[in-house]
């Protein structure tokens, strides 16, 4: 193998570069940006560098002493076997590394409506969120509700308009982001309520009715930038699937982070997580994999969020516990547990609990059971529930 190509310059694209280089790779290395900036990091995007606390998230990489060929500003228009078809003409490769990560999804609709996803998107709406200003946020997970902590800090009159029941109830069910909902104190939260199209002025909702707004900040999710392989001999189902090692339907060719939908052996089901621990470390299994060695991406998949003054932190898959068991008070600090039919730990939900995901992640990443009845009291640790 002569020449890697890595499509996608975010993370997940220059640590399969540096991945690449720690294992031997000695030949030709050509990294492909869409952007013009540099490598960074998105998870600062929506937490300090929207506040105001920091002006960029460069990722700390010398692309210069990695010997990589960068083409920023260049976008992936189509692959065929052997070759890549950017906006700068074609590009062969003998190994290839698809990282082009996910792109927003937007709502119908005429009038300005910002998303948060690149560097560029978070500087713009820092600027817009100015004392007064009414804004209005569109859905209240993740991304909405760290959206909606900026704005409320900067002095903005905030509306979130969510279409489910509660905060976070697609991404953590109903049940456990009702306890968040007391957290949006000084902001009018709209729940069960559909947006029909974003207009010059504000929002129109589904049934009549509109929501004023100088600044409308859309954020109801993501889907994966796989457009472009669209007529590639590719196996494509919510993102590029790929099996445990991360290898894709194409020879020479591996997938990793928010695009790649990869094959759990753990969970026992396929998984596409948009998480940065996700592109930070499958790319070590990527390079792996593409030089011919035997690596397996297994993780526990976790995640972090901070709103309205709490630590979010999030490990496992949900989706693979039966019954939901509460640790502490909604008043204070509290976590939650979604343990299997078996009682082994399938995730762990922890606000301002950091010793619970710590000991959680590691329970679930081992595979032990827990008993029930202790792990309802707060006060006992985690690891002192396994049986």
């Amino acid at each position: 193998m002569n020449h890697v190509v890595v499509v996608g310059a975010g993370l997940a694209g220059v640590r399969s570069v540096e991945a690449l280089r720690a294992r031997g790779f000695a030949g030709r290395i050509t990294l492909i940006g869409q952007e013009r900036h540099r490598p960074y990091d998105r998870p600062p995007l929506s937490k300090a560098v929207l506040l105001g606390d920091a002006d960029s998230s460069f990722v700390d990489s010398d692309l210069v002493a990695l010997e990589v060929d960068f083409w920023p500003g260049v976008t992936a228009k189509a692959l065929r076997d052997g070759v890549v078809e950017t906006t700068e003409g074609e590009l062969g490769y003998d190994g290839l590394v698809i990282a082009t990560g996910a792109e927003p999804i937007t709502l119908p609709g005429d009038g300005p409506q910002h998303v948060l996803r690149t560097l560029d998107d978070s500087l713009e709406l820092r600027a817009l969120l100015v004392p007064g200003a009414r804004v209005a946020v569109i859905g209240a997970g993740w991304i909405g509700a760290e959206v909606a902590t900026a704005a409320r800090r900067s002095g903005c009159e905030v509306t979130v308009i969510e279409a489910g029941p509660a905060p976070l109830s697609h991404a953590v069910g109903a049940e456990l982001g009702a306890r968040t909902q007391s957290w949006y104190d000084g902001i009018d939260l709209r729940l069960d309520t559909m947006v029909a199209s974003v207009d010059e002025g504000g929002v129109a909702l589904v049934g009549g009715g509109f929501v004023d707004a100088h600044v409308v900040v859309t954020g109801i999710g993501v889907r994966p930038a796989v457009e472009w392989l669209a007529d590639a001999d590719l196996d494509l189902h919510n993102g590029v699937v790929a099996d445990e090692h991360l290898r894709t339907s194409l020879p020479n060719v591996v997938a990793v982070g928010d695009c790649a939908a990869w094959w759990s052996r753990r969970f026992g089901r396929r998984l596409r997580v948009e998480h940065w621990d996700t592109a930070l470390g499958a790319p070590e299994v990527a390079a792996a994999t593409l030089l011919g060695e035997e690596a397996v991406y297994d993780p526990v998949p976790y995640f972090w969020s901070e709103q309205f003054g709490h630590m979010v932190q999030y490990a496992g898959h949900h989706p693979a516990g039966e019954r939901l068991v509460h640790r502490g008070e909604v008043t204070g600090k509290w976590s939650a547990c979604w343990l299997a039919a078996d009682d082994t730990l399938a995730a762990v939900l922890a606000v301002d609990r950091p010793r619970d995901l710590v000991q959680g992640r590691r329970i679930v990443e081992a595979g032990h059971r827990l008993d029930p009845e202790r792990l309802v009291d707060p006060d006992v640790p985690l690891r002192d529930c396994v049986v």
